[in-house]
């Protein structure tokens, strides 16, 4: 086979025309376009690091702002019961003084209707001694035909009314 046997022959001119195309390859790529994209890589990884860097401050600066939200909250969570307990406070306090009021009235009313009673049942009492002495004299006159004086028939009436 004569292809093999120019092996031999022409081995050493492709042999060199191969390390000159890897040589030129080599630096070409090692020295043309190795050198940018390790520029670009470095430069992606500067910008990975300073962005990962400013959400780490975006963050921070976040969580920062929510605690002071936390604490102006609280505050203001703190103020509205302090309001709603002092309006609770004068409202009792309203209530008591309107409560007192009313029951000074009543009680002022049940007094002036206790004194009318207790006139209402003297004046009762004595009308019902006045008529009980007329009932009484006339009795004694229809029943034993004497006549009793009025002083005696209502000495006996109140004695009577006094025991039983």
């Amino acid at each position: 086979m004569p292809q093999i046997a120019q092996l031999a022959e022409t081995w050493s001119s492709q042999f060199f025309w191969l390390a000159v195309f890897f040589g030129i390859t080599f630096f070409l790529i090692g020295m043309g376009m190795v050198p940018k994209i390790m520029d670009t890589v470095d430069q992606r990884d500067s910008k990975i690091a300073d962005d990962l860097a400013a959400a780490k401050a975006a963050r921070d600066a976040a969580d920062e702002q929510e605690e002071a939200w936390r604490v102006r909250e609280n505050e203001n969570r703190e103020k509205a019961r302090g309001i709603v307990n002092a309006a609770k406070a004068d409202a009792a306090a309203k209530s008591e003084k309107t409560i007192a009021a009313a029951q000074k009235r009543l009680d002022k009313k049940l007094d002036e209707a206790e004194i009318r009673i207790g006139e209402a049942r003297n004046a009762a009492l004595a009308e019902i001694e006045a008529v009980a002495t007329e009932a009484a004299q006339d009795i004694v006159q229809r029943v034993a035909g004497i006549k009793v004086t009025k002083p005696t028939a209502a000495k006996a009436v109140k004695e009577t009314l006094a025991h039983g």
